[in-house]
C-alpha cells in the first residue's frame, strides 16, 4: 500500500460529479487518497466547496477564490463576501486566482485587479494562495512579486510551463502542483525532465478532476477523478527516478505543511 496521498486541486463542485459524488469519494479512498482540497473558482463555487468540506470533515477541505475566467464578476459585494467566506475553518487557501491570457474570458485589466485583490486578501488572512497562470507568465510574476513578501505561501497549480518559468517560480519560493498533464504525450513530455529539478519540499500532486485525465491510461477516461491521483504519483515518481512510495510520502508531507493539514490516523 502507498502512503496516504493528497489531491491538492480537485473540482468536485463540477456538474459531472453531481450524480455519483459518494462513489467518487469512495474510489478515491480506495486508491489511497487521504484528503482532497476542493477548488473554489468563483463565489458560488467556493461556497459549494465549503459546503462539501463541511459534509465530509477530515476528507475534504476547500479553497475560496475567483478564477481569472470569472474575474468579470469581481464587482459589488463579491470581495466582501469572499473575505467573509475565507474566515471559515474549511478554507485552507485563497484561490484559484491568477491570470489567463490564453482564453481571455475576462478583460485583462479586470483579471489583474481581481488577482491583486485576492493576493491582498491572502496577505491579510495569512492564508496561502492557489494560483492559476496561462499564457501570462511575465505579467503574472510582476503582480505576484509585488505581494510575495507578505504571503505565507503560494502554489502554482497545474504547472505546464517552461524550464525558465519553473525556475522563476522556485526563485520566488513558490510550490509547484503537477497534474496528469505529465502523462500527455502531445504536450507534457517536457515535464518529465522538469520535475526532477523541483525540490521535494516544493512539489505537490493533483488531478484537477474532472479535467486532465491521464492520456496514457487506455482507453483514456472521459472524466478524470481523484482516484487517478495514484497514477499521477506513479508518473511523477518515474520521471524523478524515485519510488512511488517515496514520492507519495514526500508530496503528502509537503501538502500537509503547506495547507496546515493533519491527517487522521489510519
Amino acid at each position: 500500500m502507498l502512503p496516504a496521498i493528497i489531491d491538492i486541486g480537485v473540482n468536485l463542485t463540477h456538474r459531472s460529479f453531481a450524480s455519483d459524488l459518494p462513489a467518487v469519494l469512495n474510489r478515491a479512498r480506495g486508491a489511497g487518497v487521504a484528503h482532497m482540497v476542493v477548488t473554489g473558482t468563483n463565489l458560488s463555487g467556493s461556497i459549494r466547496a465549503v459546503e462539501l468540506a463541511v459534509a465530509h470533515p477530515g476528507l475534504l477541505s476547500a479553497t475560496a477564490g475567483v478564477h481569472p475566467h470569472d474575474a468579470r464578476h469581481w464587482e459589488g459585494d463579491a470581495p466582501a463576501r469572499l473575505a467573509k467566506l475565507a474566515e471559515r475553518p474549511q478554507v485552507l487557501a485563497i484561490g484559484e486566482c491568477g491570470l489567463d491570457f490564453d482564453r481571455d474570458f475576462s478583460p485583462r485589466p479586470v483579471q489583474e485587479r481581481c488577482f491583486a485583490a485576492q493576493l491582498e486578501l491572502a496577505a491579510m488572512t495569512g492564508l496561502p494562495v492557489f494560483l492559476h497562470e496561462r499564457s501570462a507568465h511575465a505579467r503574472f510574476v510582476e503582480i505576484l512579486a509585488e505581494h510575495r513578501s507578505r504571503l505565507c505561501d503560494a502554489v502554482v497549480h497545474c504547472f505546464t510551463g517552461t524550464k525558465a518559468e519553473l525556475h522563476r517560480y522556485l526563485d520566488m519560493d513558490c510550490h509547484i502542483g503537477i497534474t496528469g498533464w505529465i502523462c500527455d504525450e502531445r504536450r507534457g513530455l517536457h515535464l518529465r525532465e522538469l520535475v526532477r529539478s523541483i525540490p521535494a519540499s516544493r512539489l505537490m500532486i493533483e488531478t484537477d478532476a474532472p479535467f486532465l485525465a491521464p492520456r496514457d491510461i487506455k482507453p483514456t477516461p472521459k472524466r478524470n477523478e481523484p482516484a487517478l491521483l495514484a497514477h499521477v504519483a506513479a508518473a511523477v515518481a518515474r520521471a524523478r527516478g524515485e519510488t512511488v512510495e517515496a514520492l507519495a510520502a514526500s508530496s503528502t508531507t509537503t501538502a500537509c505543511a503547506f495547507f496546515g493539514l493533519k491527517l487522521a490516523a489510519g
